[in-house]
């Protein structure tokens, strides 16, 4: 499997820092929290853009995925929502990178309304992911946090343009097991984050492996191809442990859980 990190362990960190960091800890890619806080979002000029990507392809380290924001099923005007899908679809075709990720966003809206909202919007912004070579991946979080939630908007959607990532987190929270959560995103399954957490009251980031999240049953559903991302929101505890230091001991332990999951 190959290994990647979420800039939202290293909040504001400039980009030839996080690729040397990548490299000294062997990871192969980055999550690039795409954010006006970061140095890339979808602001960033096209000079900018290509200075990213020649900094990485020197490395030989990849992009993974562009993160934003949008809420798909957010309510409102169809028009805002596009804008910000077409900007980090931009964005990831300019950066190599081939996934999006997104939220859902309901809110407190009527369910089948908000996941009919959602399926429109993503049909549409497919297209458009199609033509750049992309593809727009709606994690699970916030209002659609289990695999069955994802599952239901992306089944409607029908595209292979749009799929999902499995934070691993959320679902767990919800009382979805690994087995039942993999069951149902594997058809849509772009990747998975992984992550640790002291309990469900306390999600302030933990090592991996220092926490209660079953990671093994989650990685025991999954095949050699998928990514593995350790997205720690540091951003959001600052109080937490630094990444940095913890990023070989964290990919070592995955890879002693993958072996014998095998």
């Amino acid at each position: 499997m190959k290994f990647a990190f979420s800039t939202l362990g290293v909040p504001g960190m400039p980009v030839p820092d996080v690729v040397a960091l990548a490299v000294d800890t062997g990871y192969q890619g980055v999550e690039l929290r795409a954010h006006p806080e970061e140095p890339v979002h979808p602001g960033t000029g096209m000079r900018e853009r290509a200075a990213v990507v020649a900094e990485f392809e020197r490395a030989g380290v990849e992009i993974l995925t562009v993160c934003g924001y949008t809420g798909v099923a957010a309510a409102g005007d169809d028009a805002p929502v596009y804008k910000e899908l077409d900007e980090l679809m931009w964005l990831a075709k300019d950066l190599g990178a081939p996934y999006v990720r997104v939220f859902a966003g309901a809110g407190d809206q009527d369910p089948d309304e908000a996941e009919a909202t959602a399926a429109r919007r993503l049909g549409t912004a497919a297209e458009t992911a199609a033509e750049l070579g992309v593809r727009i991946l709606l994690e699970t979080h916030d209002s659609h946090r289990t695999g069955a939630g994802v599952s239901r908007i992306l089944g409607t959607v029908g595209h292979k343009h749009v799929g999902a990532i499995w934070d691993v987190v959320h679902p767990w929270l919800d009382g979805e097991t690994p087995v039942a959560a993999h069951a149902v995103l594997a058809p849509f399954l772009g990747y998975v984050q992984v992550k640790d957490v002291a309990s469900a009251d306390d999600l302030a980031p933990l090592p991996l492996g220092a926490g209660v999240l079953p990671l093994a049953e989650c990685l025991a559903t999954l095949t050699e191809e998928t990514w593995l991302c350790w997205e720690y929101e540091k951003r959001w505890h600052p109080e937490a442990a630094d990444l940095p230091g913890l990023l070989v001991s964290g990919r070592l332990h995955l890879e002693r859980l993958l072996a014998a999951v095998r």
